[in-house]
C-alpha cells in the first residue's frame, strides 16, 4: 500500500513544478526563442517567479513544514528527511526577506537583459547593455541588504551559490593560487610555444558535435535523459534527473571551444542524472533564487564535476593517447598530418587569452579572480557600471598582460551578469580545486585507475555517483569533501596536477 503524500511533499511538489516551468522558459529563451519575444517572455517568467515565491513563502508551506517537523520528531530513521525540511525552512526564511516586488522585477529583467546582452555582444557595444546592467547591480545590492551579511555585502550573494563561503575566504584561497600558479605560468611561457594553427583548421560543426557527444556518452551522460542544443554561451539546465539538457557553442575554425565545452557541460549533466531517485520532484529544493543546481549541493561542487571531466580527464595525456586516432578519423583532412603529441601540446598550451571559457588551465583562475574583484567592488558601490570596460581592460593587463581589443572579448563575454548571477563566478575556481581533490581520491581506487588507463570512464563516474552525485543537496560541500577525500577545501592537489602537466609539456 502506497503511503499518503504529506502536505510538505505536496507543497514542495507544487513549488518544484513551477520552478521547472521557469527553467523550461529560460532554456527556450537561450536556445530557440525569437529575439522579438524577449519582453513577453520576461513577463511570463516574472509571473511564474511571483507564483513560486508565493508558494515558497506562503502560509500553506509554513504550516506544512511545522506539521512535518512535528511528525518527524520521534520517527526512526528520519534524520535525513528532517534535515531536508529544516534546510527548506531556512531557505524560505531567507527568501521571505526579499521583497516580492524585487524578486518579480529581477525575473522580468533577466530575460530582457540576456537578449540585450547578446545583441550588445554581437555588436561590440557595451553602451547598449549598460543601463540594464546598472539596474541589475542595483537589484543585487538590494537583495544583499535584504538577505543580510556581516563583513561584506558580496558575502550575501556568494551564499546563494556557495553556502558558507565569504569574500575573505576567497581572498585567502586566491592568494595561495596566485603563489602557486604564477611561477608555473612563467616556466611554461619561457619555453618554445606549441603549434596552435592545427586547432584553427577547418572542422565542420556537425562532426565536432558527433565526436564530442560520443565522448560525453562514454563519460556517462545519458542521452535518453538529455539532449544537446546550441547557444551563445554554453550551459546545463535540469528539470528533473530524467530531463537534463546541455548546450554548446561551436566554431568551424576553433576545435577546442566546442569539444571541451560539451565535456564541461556533460559533467554538470552527469551530476544531475546521478541524483538519488528518491530526491525527485524537489525533495531538496532549498533556494528558490537558485534555479541552476537543481540537485547539486552548491555551484562549486557542480563545477567540480564539469572541470573534472573537461580538464582532469579530457585534457590528460592518456585521454588523447586513447582517443586521438578516433578524432583523426573524424577530421582526416585537418589532422591527418598531425601526431598526438603535437595535438595534446596544442590543447594544453599556456597562452593567456581574452575569453574565459577558452582559457588554458594555468591562466583560467585569473579570469575568475578578475571578475570576483569587480563584482565585490560593484556591490560595495566602489566602482560604477559605466567604468567597467576600462576597469576590465586594466585588470586584464595586470593579470594576463593582454590589451583588450573590444567589448565583445572583454566585459561582454559572459552571460552571468545579464542573468543577475552576481556572486556565482567564484564557484568556477572552487570547482577547479574541488574537482582536483575528488579526482585524486578517485584515482586511488584500482578500478578507477584501470578504467582511466583503458578508456573506460564509468568506474570514475560510478565513484562520483556514490560520493557526490547521489546526495543531491542532502550534504554540504565540506561534508562531501571530507567523506570522499579526508579533508576540507585544499588547493594542493590542483596545484600538484598543474605542476605535473607543466613538467610533461617540457
Amino acid at each position: 500500500m502506497t503511503s499518503p503524500v504529506s502536505l510538505f511533499d505536496q507543497e514542495i511538489g507544487r513549488l518544484n513544478d513551477v520552478l521547472c516551468a521557469i527553467n523550461l522558459l529560460g532554456w527556450d529563451a537561450r536556445t530557440q526563442m525569437p529575439a522579438g519575444a524577449a519582453q513577453m517572455r520576461g513577463a511570463q517568467v516574472a509571473t511564474l517567479t511571483g507564483l513560486a515565491r508565493g508558494i515558497a513563502t506562503g502560509q500553506a508551506m509554513r504550516d506544512a513544514i511545522a506539521r512535518e517537523l512535528d511528525h518527524l520528531d520521534d520517527r526512526p530513521g528520519s534524520a535525513l528527511r528532517r534535515r531536508a525540511v529544516l534546510d527548506t525552512q531556512a531557505a524560505i526564511d531567507i527568501a521571505g526577506r526579499i521583497p516580492e516586488k524585487l524578486v518579480v522585477e529581477a525575473a522580468a529583467l533577466k530575460t530582457k537583459a540576456q537578449q540585450v546582452w547578446a545583441e550588445a555582444r554581437a555588436k561590440n557595444d557595451f553602451a547598449l547593455f549598460q543601463r540594464l546592467l546598472e539596474r541589475t547591480v542595483d537589484i543585487q545590492r538590494e537583495i544583499a541588504t535584504a538577505i543580510g551579511y556581516v563583513a561584506h555585502p558580496y558575502d550575501a550573494l556568494i551564499r546563494q551559490y556557495e553556502p558558507g563561503m565569504t569574500l575573505a575566504d576567497l581572498q585567502k584561497l586566491f592568494a595561495r593560487l596566485k603563489a602557486g600558479l604564477l611561477p608555473l605560468i612563467d616556466t611554461a611561457r619561457g619555453r618554445p610555444q606549441p603549434r596552435l594553427d592545427v586547432l584553427e583548421r577547418t572542422y565542420p560543426v556537425d562532426v565536432q558535435k558527433r565526436f564530442a557527444l560520443g565522448i560525453a556518452q562514454r563519460f556517462g551522460y545519458d542521452l535518453k535523459r538529455g539532449r544537446l542544443d546550441e547557444t551563445v554561451h554554453p550551459f546545463e539546465i535540469s528539470f528533473t534527473r530524467e530531463d537534463v539538457r546541455i548546450t554548446g557553442r561551436f566554431r568551424e575554425n576553433w576545435l577546442p571551444g566546442g569539444l571541451f565545452a560539451i565535456w564541461h557541460e556533460a559533467g554538470h549533466g552527469i551530476y544531475e542524472q546521478g541524483i538519488d531517485p528518491s530526491f525527485s520532484r524537489g525533495a531538496f529544493v532549498t533556494d528558490i533564487l537558485n534555479l541552476y543546481a537543481v540537485g547539486g549541493t552548491s555551484f562549486g561542487m557542480h563545477e567540480s564535476q564539469s572541470r573534472l571531466f573537461e580538464n582532469r580527464v579530457g585534457r590528460s595525456h592518456r585521454f588523447w593517447e586513447l582517443h586521438y586516432a578516433d578524432l583523426q578519423q573524424h577530421f582526416p583532412e585537418s589532422l591527418g598530418d598531425i601526431d598526438v603529441e603535437t595535438f595534446w601540446c596544442a590543447v594544453n598550451a599556456v597562452r593567456p587569452s581574452f575569453i574565459r571559457v577558452e582559457a588554458d588551465e594555468l591562466t583560467y583562475d585569473f579570469h575568475v579572480i578578475l571578475r570576483v574583484e569587480i563584482e565585490a567592488a560593484l556591490i560595495a558601490g566602489e566602482i560604477a557600471v559605466r567604468d567597467l570596460p576600462a576597469i576590465w581592460a586594466e585588470k586584464m593587463q595586470t593579470y594576463l598582460g593582454l590589451t583588450v581589443p573590444d567589448d565583445t572579448r572583454g566585459v561582454l563575454q559572459d552571460v552571468h551578469w545579464s542573468a543577475g548571477m552576481i556572486g556565482s563566478f567564484p564557484t568556477y575556481t572552487l570547482g577547479n580545486v574541488m574537482g582536483a581533490q575528488l579526482f585524486a581520491a578517485a584515482r586511488e581506487v584500482p578500478e578507477v585507475a584501470a578504467g582511466l588507463h583503458n578508456g573506460d570512464y564509468l568506474p570514475l563516474t560510478h565513484w562520483l555517483n556514490h560520493h557526490v552525485h547521489r546526495h543531491g543537496r542532502s550534504r554540504t560541500p565540506d561534508e562531501i569533501l571530507h567523506d570522499a577525500t579526508g579533508s576540507g577545501l585544499d588547493p594542493a592537489p590542483y596545484l600538484r596536477d598543474l605542476t605535473e602537466k607543466v613538467a610533461l609539456l617540457a
